[in-house]
């Protein structure tokens, strides 16, 4: 028996077969998502090696060195006069100290002019003398030791000016100051006269010791 089938049949027939497509659609839009979410960060780590790839490939790792932006740098103006300062000049020689080395060398002279003064004596008394232990020999070992005694005062004044000369050599020691210029010039002239006297006294010791 022929069944006809109306349009009214086949609509609905149609809405019924139809009806599981938004389902499907539904399951196949998760999925994707799904995947998506899954392949972002692998996308995100490739992209990181790509671009990372791409820098060494340029010209390597970025340099450690310090850039000429970083670097401390300046420029200063010299204080007028600084590195170019002349020490003061020394303070002469004073007053007092010059009275005083001057009256020093005048005691050595002094004592040299005795010194001289019994010189003749001494001398004819060495000259006389006999053997050790004789009166010759006595009286002339005590014109030797008149002729020693009589420079006493020149020996005094030379370790006064010593000392002298120390001290002002302490207080100015780079460099010698008037005062000490002064100590040393007296002081050479004291210790010429000196000099003269132990060359006597030496020569006329050993002709008497023989």
């Amino acid at each position: 028996m022929t069944r006809f089938v109306s349009t009214a049949d086949l609509a609905e027939d149609g809405v019924s077969k139809a009806s599981p497509a938004p389902a499907r659609s539904c399951y196949g839009t998760a999925m994707i998502s799904a995947k998506v979410r899954l392949l972002a960060p692998v996308l995100l780590c490739g992209s990181v090696a790509l671009g990372l790839s791409a820098c060494s490939s340029a010209g390597g790792y970025p340099s450690l060195a310090i850039r000429d932006v970083e670097r401390v740098s300046g420029t200063g103006t010299p204080v007028d006069g600084e590195g170019s300062a002349v020490p003061p000049a020394l303070p002469p020689a004073s007053a007092d100290l010059l009275t005083r080395l001057a009256g020093l060398v005048k005691a050595a002279r002094d004592a040299d002019g005795r010194f001289q003064s019994n010189r003749a004596a001494a001398e004819r008394a060495v000259s006389a003398a006999g053997s050790t232990g004789t009166d010759s020999w006595s009286t002339a070992s005590v014109a030797l030791a008149r002729l020693e005694s009589s420079r006493s005062s020149a020996m005094s004044a030379l370790a006064e000016l010593d000392l002298l000369y120390a001290e002002a050599r302490n207080a100015a020691p780079v460099e010698e100051s008037p005062s000490a210029t002064a100590i040393g010039d007296a002081r050479s002239q004291v210790a010429a006269l000196l000099e003269a006297q132990d060359s006597l006294i030496a020569r006329l010791a050993g002709r008497l010791r023989t």
